[in-house]
Formats: structure tokens, C-alpha cells, sequence
């Protein structure tokens, strides 16, 4: 079976993954990948730290030593090493005992630390400081090490004779997005990328020392940059700035604001120096550093006491959210291509955020709405040329048609060539309509260069209106942001919900259409019937885990409530099997719908010459069903009403099949029951299976009648899916217009208790049948009828399908039966379930 090989060739890539990741991780830990200790570099030892307290473990601390006299320590930032900042050392030595550390965690000092944070590194400075007998010392903090400085200053000020700032991060609004939650998740994300490169791919060790590895996202990950604002106001000391004007990673406004709220420091501007001249051009920076350091010495360098008035009353001035320093040079670049790449995943989520960092000021209004026009122009026109280029057979085949239904583009293609510029305006404003009308448009072969104008037209009215929006409600938040700073993630997050409550249910309110697919989905929650899975079944499932791990003391028993079934037919059993398990001589009463395999590995033509032999064979004629071997609740089926139909069918569905005669007449579900120690099994449950439909009244379109109807419109979403082609037909009236075409509750059929139809003629019928096959005592059988008054004698019964132990009693999903009820009648078919699994364990 080509299934099966497929299966096994995965299971074969997937031991090849774990053999090599698992050596890859055997490597990593017995090869010694520590890095080397270059000559001059000396070792020690620092207490580990979490949140502010030791761990009792002890990390290496690497670290080169220069000159002597009064000792300035230089702080590297991340990712980094003391390699960036020995030439400075260079220029400050032999004057001074310059100090160069390794951070842990970081060059020489690689250790898997338990917090990568800068607070845990300014408390590890002031532990080596301690044990090296030094009293004071000079911190120069370039970059994160800014961080690590003014923390060190925090915790032990007293023992910071002065900070230098170089090109240093500090207050938290300047920094990448200016808010600790933005910034925060974006720091997440990059360590999840990071530490899944690391840990999940084998790599044998070529990774575990990268420049951009776990280390420098875990220090920006664990390091939090709000509390250094207060950190600065608090600092009396000596405090020199030193900054580039072309500084792309950190912006000069930053180092503007922290000379401004420490009123007693300098600032010294570098013209046309960039973020890295701490290494690149030391010389620069080297010369004003000496002479601050000689001016703090000699006692001259100004502290918190001697700022001036002017100074002071500038520092007490609180800081304006609205004015947060505008991104430029790299981060700007960076942003701004963020925004317009993210747009391809969400268009509202993206506008959101574009409004809202240009209501900080990091971005002008016009920078947010261009980079999100931008970002959806191109994907518009990527789904336009998608559709030029692969044509709607690509529809047919996976992947494509797990994003965008061919019936819906075939729609759209006919809205399109009769509105044109229209449908291209009405579509951007309606949701679930612009991919298909995009896609569609190129697959008619719509001129490219009418569409990108028209594109053009419909977008640069949508684009803006949505970031001016955004950036208006983010505005207001950010006006008044110091009544509820504490409460601004959950304030961001209601902004997000404000704006899609607009997309989503405010603009669809202006036509008929979008007030009625708001009811379906109202009516979807109203109705349990229609609850997605998560939310009905986690009683259920609770249940099962109590059975099997309390009452039972295995999990997995009810595995074996049926023999005859590979898992007594819990997931993936194969219908060709368990029909041939049922396939006995014909009876008069109860017998298995005519069915043939059609394998993977035959191609279309093969298949289709097994379907006209079979067809042949049997006496049938079109329609014949096609469903999967291994299909659950009636996904992949298909009712073929011609050649052609099954023939598109077969050329996109490369699984295992079985074509099946088509059986007229009405539909139930049977659940049968039967405790091997019991002499006659039970029907737990009838459904009386119905195909909606909706009755025409001669004037509204199959789209309008599926609309108004007041169950149809709750899976209005499906309905108009599959009815695609006719939707603006208009039947005449008082006919029947069936709008779904299989038994299946997820499919759109209608489900009804049949339990008046029980009869003890149908039980003996069901149960005869079911007894001749061996090894099978619980599940439900699917069957077609002549007549409700067949079902009831027990006569005429035509099995469609047979599932195991995970089918449920579908006939909870009547309308009159409440969500309890349909609880209680799942766990009582579970609870019986592991009762017969119990029994055929002991037998």
C-alpha cells in the first residue's frame, strides 16, 4: 500500500533524525568544546545567581588584566567578549589596572547559567571585584554592559568610584519597540528559534559556541531595562556619557534621555561614529575617558549634589511617551520590513502594530501605513500571479488547497469577470473573500498591469484607514499611560480586539450578508451540536483518563473492545479490512454495501479501469462513492456523479481508496454493543441521518435561501463551500434543493434521535450480523434503508461502514437533546467500552 510505504518511509527519515540527533548530543556531551584560554587571560570562579539570589554552584569567570594603579573595569557587551573591548584597554593602560572579563556565560566563560540576566551579572562583577581586594573601581559599560553597570551602581554604590556609558543601552523606551512586553515576546520568539537550532537539530557541537547563539538571547530574554531609568535619577556619582550620532542599535536620543534625568552628567557626541567604535576607533573614545577619569580622581568630575538648578528641574520633567525617539538606520530598516513581511501572516495584526508605533513617534504614520501597503500589495499580487501561473488544477493539490477553496474561486472568478474593479474594492472589505477574488483574477487571465492599478486603488484606501485607526485608539492609551502602566499589556491586547471586532464584525454589518454569516456564527456557539472539539470533549476525555487510569489501571484497555480491529478501531483502521471482515455471503436481511479497493500505487487511468470492472461486475451505475481507506467523520468522501468527476478526483488523492455502489434510500447510525460474556449484544443508540436542504421560493438565489435559513446559516461557511457552483441559481418555488450530500454531522447532515425505530426484529438482525464477525463486539454501524419501516423489521439493511471503539452515539446532536445529555450518553459508551476491553483482556 502506497500509504503504508509512505508511513514507513517517514518512520525510516524520523529514526535517521533521532540516531543523528542522539549522537549529536552524545558528542556535545563528552567532547570537550570549552574554548581556549589565550595566553595572558587568567581563571576564577563566581557565584551563580537566579533572581537576585545564589544558587550555591560556582560558574568560570575568564578574564584578561593590563596595567595597574587605580582599576577600571571594562564590560563587553552582548553578544561579545572581552576581545571587543582589549583594544581600548590598549589605550587606557599602563595608567590604570584595567580589568577585562569574559561575563559568564559568555568568550571564555561559557557555562550553562541558570540567569543570563545583567542584574545577575552586576551582582557577579561585585563578587570578583570582592575577592580581588579591590575597594572602588571605574565601570565602563559599553553596550549591554551599560545594564550591568548601572545595576552594579544599584546594588553596591559605594564600590562604583564612577560609570562610563559607551554606546550603552539604558531606559527601556528607547530600546528596539520601547515597551518591555513588545520587546520581551520578540526576545522569546528569537530565543525559541535559537535554542531549537541548538538543541533540535544535530549539529554536533558547531553550533554551542555561535556569536548569535542562546547565550546573547537569554541575556536579552532574562534582562529587564525598566528598573534602570530609576537607576540613573538614584545614581550620585560621577556619570560620563559617550555616544554616536550614527549609532543604529542603540539611537542617540537614548543617551539624550539619560543625560537628561542624571542631571549631573556629560555627554559627549561622536559625529559620524556608529554603534561599534569602541573597538573600531578606541583612540576616539579613549582620550575622554582618561580625562574623566583623572577628573573623578582628582575629586573635579561633578555629582548628583552639584547639578544645577536648571539641570534638576529639566531631570524632574516626566518623560513624554508620545515623544519616543523615531527608529532609524538599521532598526528603522529592520522594523519596517518586519511590518510589511508580517502582513502576509495577519493584515489586521500588522496594521494594529503599525498604529501602534506610530503613536509612539518610532515610526511616522505615513512609514506604517507605506510598510504595510507594501507588505499586502505584494502578497495581493503573489495570490494574483499564483493564480496566472498554476491555474485552478492547483487547486486540487495539496498544499494549495489546504489555503484556498477551489469553489470559492470559482465563484469569485465569475464575480470577478462580471463586476472587474468591483469585485477587487468589495472583496478587501469583506472578509474570506480576498484570496479566492486575487487567485481567481489571475486564473480568468485578468491583465496584470488592471489589476495591480485597481489593487493599488482598493489597498490605498483600506491601508491607511486601518493604521490611522490603530494608531488613533493606541494614541489614546499612550496619552494616559502613567494612570495604567501596570495594566498596558492587557490594554495593547485590547486594542488588537478593538481593531479585528472592527474588520471582523463592525464592517461585515453593512450588507445582508455579513449580518447574516454573523449569525451562523452566533448560532454556532449558541448551539452545542456545533462546538468545536476542544470545547465539548475535554469532560469526555477526562473521563476516559479516569476509566482507564483509576478504575481500570491501564489507559489504553478499551483498545481492546474489538479484536477483529488493529486498535479496536481508535484511529487509522482500515475500512477495506473491516468490510472484508463483514463481507459473508449475501443475507436477505443485513449485508455490506458492494465495495473494491483502488491501492495508491495505481495511477488514474488503473483506478478508473478498476471502477468500470467493478461497476460492471456488480450491475451499478453512476454515482459511485469514493472514500478514503482510512477516512474519519467523512473527510475525503466523495458521491461521483460522473467519469469526469472521479477521474478529477483520483488525479488529487494519492491515499489508499475504495469505490462503493451509492445506495438511495435513508441513512441511520446503529451503535451496537455486546459484553463478551453476553449471550445477545444491545443497540445503545439510532441516529436518523438527514440531508439539509433548503426549498426555493422563486425569487432568492440557493447563497440567500442557505442564509435565511435558521439552521443552515450556523454552518454557512460549509454550505456555500460546497455548493460553490450554483450558488446564484434561483430554484423555483416549493422545490427541494439538497445542499449536502453525505450522512456526516461535520459534513452538514442533519442528526435525529431514532430510538422509536428500535425493535426487537432490528436487534436480532443487527445482532446476528454482528456475531458472524469474529472478534468485533462494539461500534456503529452506517446503513442505508428503503424505508423507516425497513430499519424497524430489521429488513433491508445495507452497511455502508462499520467503526469501532472511538465512533460515537450520534444521535446526542438532535436539537431537543441538551450538552448534559450528550456528556452523560459519552461516558457511559466509554465506561462500556473499557468493559468489554477488560473482558476480552481476561478472556
Amino acid at each position: 500500500m502506497a500509504r503504508r510505504r509512505r508511513r514507513s518511509q517517514l518512520r525510516w527519515w524520523l529514526a535517521l533524525y533521532a540516531a543523528l540527533l542522539g549522537l549529536s548530543t552524545l558528542v556535545r556531551l563528552f567532547v570537550d568544546d570549552a574554548p581556549e584560554v589565550s595566553v595572558g587571560m587568567r581563571a576564577t570562579a563566581v557565584p551563580e545567581f537566579r533572581a537576585g539570589t545564589t544558587t550555591g554552584r560556582e560558574v568560570p569567570l575568564i578574564y584578561r588584566e593590563l596595567g595597574s594603579g587605580a582599576a577600571v573595569l571594562l564590560l563587553h557587551g552582548s553578544p561579545g567578549s572581552s576581545r571587543e573591548m582589549v583594544p581600548l584597554a590598549e589605550h587606557l593602560a599602563p595608567a590604570r589596572r584595567i580589568l577585562i572579563p569574559d561575563l559568564p556565560g559568555f568568550g571564555a566563560s561559557r557555562a550553562n547559567l541558570a540567569d543570563y540576566s545583567f542584574d545577575t551579572h552586576a551582582r557577579q562583577m561585585l563578587a570578583w571585584i570582592e575577592e580581588l581586594g579591590i575597594e572602588q573601581v571605574h565601570v565602563v559599560g559599553y553596550s549591554m554592559g551599560g545594564g550591568v553597570a548601572l545595576r552594579m551602581a544599584e546594588h553596591a554604590p559605594d564600590r562604583v568610584r564612577s560609570i562610563a556609558l559607551v554606546s550603552a543601552i539604558g531606559v527601556q523606551e528607547f530600546e528596539w519597540l520601547g515597551n518591555y512586553h513588545m520587546n520581551r515576546a520578540l526576545h522569546g520568539l528569537q530565543l525559541g528559534l535559537l535554542w531549537s537550532l541548538r538543541e533540535l537539530t544535530p549539529h554536533f557541537g558547531l553550533l554551542d559556541g555561535a556569536l548569535l547563539g542562546v547565550p546573547y538571547a537569554r541575556n536579552f530574554f532574562d534582562s529587564d531595562q525598566r528598573p534602570l531609568r530609576g537607576a540613573l535619577e538614584r545614581w550620585e556619582g560621577p556619570l560620563s556619557i559617550l555616544h554616536g550620532d550614527d549609532d543604529v542599535l542603540v539611537p542617540l536620543a537614548a543617551a539624550a534621555e539619560h543625560r537628561r534625568i542624571a542631571p549631573h552628567s556629560s555627554l559627549d557626541v561622536f559625529a559620524g561614529k556608529g554603534h561599534f567604535m569602541v573597538f573600531l576607533e578606541p583612540a576616539t573614545i579613549a582620550a575622554p575617558l582618561r580625562a574623566f577619569f583623572d577628573a573623578v580622581e582628582a575629586g573635579r568630575a561633578p555629582r548628583l549634589a552639584d547639578a544645577s538648578a536648571v539641570r534638576r528641574a529639566e531631570a524632574a520633567r516626566p518623560f513624554d511617551a508620545r515623544t519616543g525617539a523615531p527608529l532609524h538606520g538599521f532598526a528603522r530598516y529592520a522594523v519596517l520590513r518586519m511590518l510589511a513581511l508580517s502582513t502576509l501572516i495577519s493584515e489586521d495584526l500588522a496594521c494594529v502594530g503599525a498604529g501602534h508605533l506610530a503613536a509612539q513617534g518610532r515610526i511616522s504614520l505615513f512609514e506604517a501605513a507605506g510598510a504595510c501597503f507594501v507588505g499586502i500589495y505584494i502578497g495581493d499580487l503573489l495570490l494574483f500571479f499564483a493564480g496566472r501561473l498554476l491555474g485552478r488544477r492547483a487547486l486540487r493539490m495539496r498544499p494549495m488547497r489546504w489555503f484556498i477553496d477551489e469553489a470559492a474561486v470559482e465563484r469569485s472568478a465569475k464575480w470577478f469577470q462580471s463586476r472587474g474593479l468591483a469585485a477587487i474594492f468589495l472583496s478587501r472589505f469583506m472578509p474570506g473573500t480576498r484570496a479566492p477574488t486575487y487567485f481567481a483574477a489571475g486564473a480568468v487571465g485578468a491583465s496584470a498591469w488592471r489589476f495591480a492599478l485597481y489593487f493599488a486603488l482598493a489597498a490605498g484606501l483600506w491601508t491607511p484607514t486601518l493604521v490611522w485607526i490603530a494608531s488613533g485608539l493606541s494614541g489614546e492609551l499612550t496619552r494616559n499611560v502613567e494612570y495604567f502602566q501596570d495594566a498596558l499589556p492587557l490594554l495593547l491586547l485590547t486594542l488588537v480586539v478593538l481593531v479585528l471586532l472592527l474588520v471582523k464584525v463592525v464592517l461585515p454589518l453593512f450588507t445582508w450578508r455579513g449580518r447574516r454569516l454573523l449569525v451562523g456564527r452566533w448560532r454556532r456557539w449558541r448551539h452545542w451540536e456545533f462546538w468545536p472539539t476542544w470545547l465539548f470533549y475535554p469532560p469526555i476525555i477526562a473521563w476516559i483518563v479516569f476509566q482507564g487510569l483509576v478504575r481500570h489501571r491501564k489507559l489504553t484497555l478499551f483498545t481492546a473492545a474489538n479484536p477483529a480491529i488493529p486498535l479496536g478501531g481508535f484511529v487509522d483502521e482500515s475500512k477495506r479490512d473491516i468490510l472484508a471482515g463483514l463481507d459473508a455471503p449475501e443475507r436477505e436481511r443485513m449485508r455490506v454495501a458492494c465495495w473494491e479497493a483502488l491501492p495508491a500505487g495505481l495511477d488514474t487511468a488503473e483506478r478508473l479501469g478498476r471502477m468500470r470492472a467493478f461497476a460492471q461486475r456488480e450491475g451499478l451505475d453512476w454515482p459511485l462513492v469514493l472514500k478514503p481507506d482510512a477516512g474519519q467523520r467523512g473527510s475525503g468522501v466523495l458521491v461521483a456523479h460522473t467519469e469526469d468527476a472521479a477521474r478529477a478526483y483520483l488525479d488529487t488523492t494519492q491515499d489508499d481508496l475504495l469505490v462503493q455502489e451509492f445506495a438511495p434510500g435513508w441513512e441511520y447510525g446503529i451503535f451496537y454493543a455486546r459484553l463478551p460474556s453476553e449471550a445477545r449484544g444491545r443497540i445503545l443508540s439510532i441516529t436518523d441521518k438527514r440531508l439539509a436542504h433548503v426549498v426555493g421560493d422563486g425569487k432568492s438565489s440557493v447563497e440567500r435561501l442557505i442564509l435565511a435559513d435558521p439552521r443552515a446559516v450556523a454552518m454557512a461557511r460549509y454550505y456555500l463551500a460546497k455548493n460553490g457552483p450554483r450558488l446564484d441559481d434561483v430554484p423555483a418555488a416549493g422545490v427541494k434543493v439538497a445542499i449536502g450530500d453525505l450522512g456526516t454531522h461535520a459534513r452538514g447532515a442533519i442528526f435525529l434521535d431514532g430510538a422509536a425505530l428500535a425493535s426487537p426484529a432490528l436487534l436480532d438482525t443487527v445482532d446476528a450480523f454482528s456475531r458472524s464477525y469474529k472478534g468485533f463486539y462494539f461500534g456503529r454501524y452506517d446503513v442505508r434503508v428503503p424505508s423507516p419501516e425497513h430499519l424497524s423489521r430489521g429488513a433491508g439493511l445495507l452497511v455502508l461502514e462499520l467503526n469501532g471503539v472511538s465512533s460515537e452515539s450520534t444521535s446526542i446532536y438532535d436539537r431537543k437533546h441538551g450538552v448534559l445529555h450528550g456528556w452523560r450518553t459519552l461516558t457511559a459508551q466509554w465506561t462500556l467500552a473499557f468493559e468489554v476491553g477488560a473482558q476480552n483482556r481476561d478472556r
